[in-house]
């Protein structure tokens, strides 16, 4: 059950609930009901989805797992599990999530699906392996939960709020893929992955993270003009631009060879920050009105 476990990659599925609870959070109509059920089974349902995905994933990439240093040592390259048993197991939870997705909302199970599709077949066995700018249609799926969670509970998915976080996590994930691409650039290279370090180096690499970084910290900063803010955008908003826009400028004076955690870390608060903030401001504001009228 432990290898069964790390087949779905948890450390990522914790990311994936997390953004898809800012989703449920942000989009959750005030006059509804609140259902504890519904909350649950969409809980169960994205995390089923997701590790069912993950897993898959590592059936279509376990022989290139082997070869890099990073991923020798998950189950499949070890041969802990067998791959007709590991990719059922990713079915069946996919299947599963699905399910418990389609319970709380059709509209979320149809996202959902479609986020497998895209990351499955499109990303992982199509791009990935032919292109160095896989990562940018990479990021549609990747930027999926929380528009998972937005529709769990909000037939309305073109709502500004819901663009917004969807528009956040999409440009995050550059920066943050690439410069993980650079940390590990060697054990790529061994797996045959022509990231974008490997292709073009280190220097180009960080001129097309900046093409994406500057926008994310952009769109954050002017988020007022777009959904409503409070509070939180002070605390949580312009602090954490400022502190990421100047840990990526430190790393490109160092050309990629210092301050990679520093930026890898400030980079990923910023992202679960510029979510939460609207969330916070949203339901801060509810709450405070309703006790204004009472």
């Amino acid at each position: 059950m432990k290898h069964y476990l790390e087949l779905t990659k948890p450390r990522i599925i914790k990311l994936v609930a997390l953004t898809g609870l800012i989703g449920f959070a942000l989009g959750y109509p005030f006059e509804k009901s609140f259902y504890v059920l519904d909350l649950l089974f969409f809980l169960i349902g994205l995390s089923f989805v997701s590790g069912g995905s993950l897993a898959l994933n590592s059936v279509q990439e376990w022989k290139y797992d082997k070869l890099m240093d990073r991923t020798k040592l998950r189950p499949l390259p070890q041969g802990q599990i067998e791959i007709l048993n590991a990719f059922l197991f990713s079915v069946l939870l996919m299947f599963l999530g699905l399910l418990f997705l389609y319970i709380v909302n059709p509209l979320s199970a149809w996202l959902g699906l479609l986020t497998i599709l895209m990351y499955n077949v499109l990303y992982t066995a199509i791009l990935k392996r032919s292109s160095p700018f896989a990562a940018v249609p990479g990021a549609i799926p990747g930027a999926m939960p929380v528009v998972i969670g937005y529709a769990a509970v909000n037939d309305s998915i073109f709502d500004p709020e819901c663009i917004y976080v969807f528009l956040l996590m999409f440009l995050w994930q550059m920066p943050h893929f690439w410069s993980l691409a650079i940390r590990y650039m060697d054990d790529y290279k061994k797996g045959g992955f022509p990231v974008l370090p490997v292709e073009f180096g280190k220097n180009r690499t960080l001129f097309h993270m900046s093409l994406y970084i500057l926008p994310y910290i952009a769109l954050a900063v002017l988020s007022p003009w777009f959904i409503p803010a409070g509070y939180s955008y002070f605390i949580l908003v312009l602090p954490l631009a400022f502190v990421s826009t100047y840990e990526f400028y430190k790393f490109v004076k160092s050309e990629a060879n210092r301050n990679w955690v520093r930026f890898f870390i400030w980079i990923n608060l910023s992202m679960v920050g510029f979510l939460l903030a609207p969330v916070l401001d949203r339901w801060v504001f509810y709450i405070t009105k309703g006790v204004l009228r009472q």
